[in-house]
């Protein structure tokens, strides 16, 4: 299956797809971003204003896979819905974790 997910040299970079204002912190699932690759859909309490959004989608993914969140950052996407995260750490056990969302 086609993960958004993908190792780059030391890090995973994940591809994102967040939802502001959706009510609850929750990562939703996968689904395809029309050009042929796949995002990973998460909606966030927090407005997407002065970076709340994007604090709020860093500290979720990092409390999902039970990482610091000074492992995540946002590689691209900083005013857009479709954003790109680097994760720093052992891609492999990072991998694994992603995986096991979805399990």
């Amino acid at each position: 299956m086609n993960r958004p997910w993908r190792l780059s040299g030391d890090h995973i970079r994940l591809a994102m797809r967040l939802t502001p204002n959706g009510g609850r912190d929750a990562i939703d699932g996968i689904e395809p971003d029309g050009e042929g690759g796949m995002l990973l859909k998460a909606r966030v309490t927090a407005v997407p204003e002065k970076g709340k959004a994007n604090k709020a989608l860093i500290a979720l993914v990092a409390k999902s896979l039970g990482i610091p969140k000074s492992s995540v950052s946002l590689a691209s996407g900083d005013t857009s819905r479709k954003k790109i995260l680097r994760i720093d750490g052992d891609p492999e056990d990072v991998m694994k974790k992603l995986e096991g969302l979805f399990d």
